[in-house]
């Protein structure tokens, strides 16, 4: 392989290994959110940090590549890419520790009928579903999954826009759970900014592989919405 595309690889993989530990994360808030459980709650938490390292790291390797070489074309688009999903990736581990704050702050796991009225445990469970298959996008080059990631986000927010009005009505009627109530809705808020994260990883993955940018259309459609 020439010595640009064996950077490019170890660009990619070391990018891989971040989705992987963000994709735990995010695996792991859904669980401390259902259990209350706090000690997993923190070990989230404390991931973060490594997450950041990832971060920083990946930030380097790019800059090192654009220092070493002249890249033009896919390979110029491919590392633009990688830096963008790179944020998006710390942005998404940040969401996480933010659910896993939230779930600390539950007494004991979320009421069945809370979780039933919010739907937060099929949003959720979409998602982590989301993002699962964001990396396929990446990793095998698809475009095409990559489009499909964009209309899915749609069943997110409609979830997330009546999330106010359900919970308010479930405060009102059940006084003692207003703590937990609050927590539930600040997770599906973060929740709901996961799956905008993911669609911002889908876009770069779209432009890398088509050279087309879809974001400004997106924020058309959903205007129009």
């Amino acid at each position: 392989m020439p010595h640009i595309d064996v950077e490019l690889e170890k660009l990619k993989t070391k990018l891989l290994e971040m989705w992987d530990l963000v994709e735990y994360q995010l695996q792991s808030g859904r669980e401390a959110m259902l259990q209350a459980d706090q000690e997993l709650a923190q070990q989230i938490i404390k991931r973060d940090r490594k997450v950041n390292q990832f971060d920083v790291k990946i930030d380097r390797m790019c800059e090192n590549f654009f220092a070493l070489f002249t890249p033009v074309a896919v390979d110029l688009r491919m590392v633009l890419a990688v830096l963008k999903i790179n944020a998006n990736l710390e942005r998404i581990g940040d969401t996480a520790e933010g659910i896993a704050r939230f779930a600390k702050k539950l007494d004991g796991p979320v009421s069945e009928p809370l979780l039933e009225m919010t739907k937060v445990v099929p949003m959720y469970e979409e998602a982590v579903a989301m993002f699962a298959d964001c990396r396929v996008a990446f990793k095998t080059n698809d475009p095409v999954l990559a489009k499909t990631l964009i209309k899915r986000d749609r069943a997110l927010d409609k979830i997330y826009r009546k999330s106010d009005g359900i919970v308010t009505k479930f405060m009102a009627e059940n006084p003692e759970k207003i703590s937990e109530a609050l927590a539930v809705l600040s997770i599906i808020k973060k929740v709901e900014r996961v799956g905008d994260q993911v669609t911002n990883i889908a876009e770069e993955i779209i432009f890398y592989r088509e050279a087309k940018v879809v974001k400004h259309r997106q924020d058309k459609k959903k205007k129009k919405d």
